[in-house]
């Protein structure tokens, strides 16, 4: 005998919404059902305990697909359901079962079940593509088995059936136009990429009657890392990361407390491919009780850490009621900064132990890491003190604190020049007084470190500028070391001259002590941006224009004592030996500082003036 009911709360207007609404990844519904099979198996596994008698069979979950008859069915060996609880349970929306048994549960029972479907609503993304579903059920330590079945209009059959041993049996009668879920290996591929993990065998039964098993079973995160060898790590790691390498670093922890999750992570020891795509994605897994829920979209891992594979499982992280969505939460957030914290760890035991091997890190996600210290809540002391750099003084890298305990006795501020390659840096002449007086000065060639440097501003008490700035006081550092300067009194004729014949191209004319070997250079105003990240910007079409720029003359030159020598003998800005020299020098910093001449051509004639005059002689 059938019993017609409605469902009792929430009427099929607010059924419809859900089915049209709440799930716009249709994979969604065989996620669902199997984790309220594996929810099924694990109550009765629980149950079992302490009444052997319940469980005759054993806990399984299969699924069958029959395109002539267009159904899919997904049947479990669990607890099943009674009369009364498929009624309840699948007669009101929003009302789970899973969620009443957890709450009938105490002490360490309650923290020990790993029970998923919270929620009561996972069931019915069954109908995004069936239009009707049919649940026959028996409970466990029961005789009598119902039937449940609806077609989401509002109203639900209950009938007897004939199945008295204990498990639910679920059949999706599917809608026209969701052929492809008939197709067996869409089915095992979608159980595989969600369920791969589930404790109970999955498997899958085709029209034969052929039976394949298409989950793992085992999450290898959930055990012991003292049970797991070194080719389980690799093999797991090759699995979630699909990449050939072996991971250069291994980050396993189970975090309990108040949050509770476990991480298996991998460094991998070469660079992913999409490494540096304007993506940024994230490659780590999230999983809920064994049950993955996305890669993408979750701001669990920063975009600065991309570089990590593997998987996070949480026992506790909220999901909205699809499960599709993270809430933004306290809990997702003290998830981000543990593992965050714990993988900054992790590189500063590396770093510390073996510099040699560090370096491979470094080489290849270096550049990633330092996006954190752009980013306005990142840990940016912890990011800096693994970070490592090339100097000018050294041929290794070295880190913040080890060029800290090398500074001079009166240095006040960590130097730093940014550039395109190492060996260009290391000749140039902005280098020139810090190499003299023996200030170690770092070489930063990633585009990110034009950008980092003008948020960052110290480390450790230490200020943080660029040699390029004007007036660096050298001689404070270092008194012994002072540049005698006979000559400067001579250049403030000349520095008047050159100021008239620039104009406004120059923002400025100064002498400088920062030179030794060289005539000329460019530089800023501390607080100005730096030459690079104005060229970046610019190349970018973030800027449109260039600001002027200081010209800095090394009074100890030849040329700017000839030039010197030249004024006070009465040559001024209408000369054109004094003019044609002056634009050299300016053109020449340019160049230096990897800038466009102003006028090619003109460059060019003045060149050819001055060979021919030298030539002449």
């Amino acid at each position: 005998m059938s019993e017609k009911h409605t469902f009792s709360a929430e009427i099929s207007k607010v059924l419809k919404l859900m089915i049209h609404s709440l799930y716009t990844n249709k994979d969604i519904f065989l996620r669902e059902l199997i984790s309220n099979a594996s929810d099924a198996c694990d109550k009765l596994r629980y149950a079992s305990a302490t009444n052997s008698e319940l469980q005759k069979d054993t806990l399984g979950i299969t699924i069958s697909s029959d395109k002539k008859a267009r159904t899919i069915t997904i049947e479990d060996s669990g607890i099943g359901m009674s009369k009364e609880e498929l009624i309840t349970n699948l007669g009101t929306i929003a009302k789970s079962g899973t969620q009443e048994f957890i709450n009938s549960l105490t002490g360490d029972a309650k923290k020990d079940m790993p029970l998923i479907g919270q929620f009561g609503v996972g069931f019915y993304s069954a109908f995004v593509i069936a239009d009707k579903v049919t649940v026959e059920s028996c409970k466990a330590g029961g005789n009598q088995g119902h039937i449940w079945e609806s077609e989401a209009t509002g109203e639900f059959v209950i009938s007897e059936s004939a199945k008295t041993t204990h498990g639910t049996k679920i059949t999706l009668h599917i809608k026209a136009g969701e052929d492809e879920y008939l197709d067996k290996f869409r089915l095992q591929h979608i159980a595989q990429t969600y369920s791969d993990h589930i404790s109970f065998p999955i498997e899958f039964l085709d029209e034969e009657g052929k039976k394949t098993t298409v989950n793992q079973g085992s999450a290898l995160w959930t055990r012991a890392k003292s049970e797991i060898t070194d080719e389980q790590y690799k093999e797991f790691y090759h699995h979630v990361a699909h990449s050939p390498d072996n991971p250069w670093a291994i980050l396993h922890n189970k975090n309990e407390g108040k949050v509770e999750y476990t991480n298996l992570l991998f460094i991998p020891s070469t660079q992913p491919f999409d490494l540096f795509h304007p993506d940024r994605k994230r490659r780590v897994k999230l999983y809920v009780k064994r049950v993955f829920i996305t890669d993408e979209g979750t701001e669990i891992i920063p975009h600065y850490l991309r570089f990590l594979r593997g998987v996070v499982d949480s026992e506790d992280l909220p999901l909205n009621i699809s499960r599709e969505t993270l809430q933004q939460n306290p809990i997702l957030d003290k998830i981000k900064d543990s593992i965050i914290k714990r993988t900054l760890s992790e590189l500063g035991k590396k770093a510390e132990k073996d510099a040699a091997n560090y370096e491979i890190f470094w080489k290849n996600f270096g550049a990633v890491l330092k996006e954190g210290l752009c980013e306005a809540i990142a840990p940016k002391e912890q990011i800096l003190e693994v970070c490592r750099f090339y100097s000018a003084e050294k041929d290794a890298l070295t880190s913040l604190d080890d060029y800290i305990a090398r500074m001079k006795p009166n240095q006040s501020h960590i130097f730093y020049l940014t550039g395109d390659n190492i060996s260009a840096l290391k000749r140039s002449p902005q280098l020139e007084g810090f190499k003299k007086r023996g200030v170690e000065v770092l070489l930063l060639t990633d585009h990110v470190d034009d950008f980092w440097v003008n948020v960052v501003p110290e480390y450790k008490g230490k200020p943080l500028m660029s040699v390029t700035k004007s007036n660096q006081q050298l001689d404070k550092i270092e008194e012994t070391s002072k540049l005698e300067n006979p000559a400067s009194e001579n250049v403030a004729p000349l520095i008047e001259i050159l100021k008239k014949i620039y104009g406004e191209q120059v923002k400025d004319v100064r002498e400088t002590n920062k030179l030794s070997g060289s005539a000329v250079c460019l530089a800023v105003d501390e607080g100005a941006m730096d030459i690079r990240l104005e060229r970046f910007l610019r190349e970018q079409k973030q800027l449109t224009s260039t600001q002027p720029k200081i010209l800095e003359i090394n009074p100890e030159h030849i040329i700017i004592k000839s030039l010197a020598k030249k004024i006070e003998a009465g040559a001024n800005e209408t000369d054109q030996s004094v003019c044609d020299a002056a634009f050299l020098l300016l053109d020449q910093a340019k160049i230096m500082e990897g800038e466009e001449v102003s006028d090619p051509v003109e460059f060019s004639e003045r060149i050819n003036r001055f060979m021919g005059l030298q030539l002449a002689g």
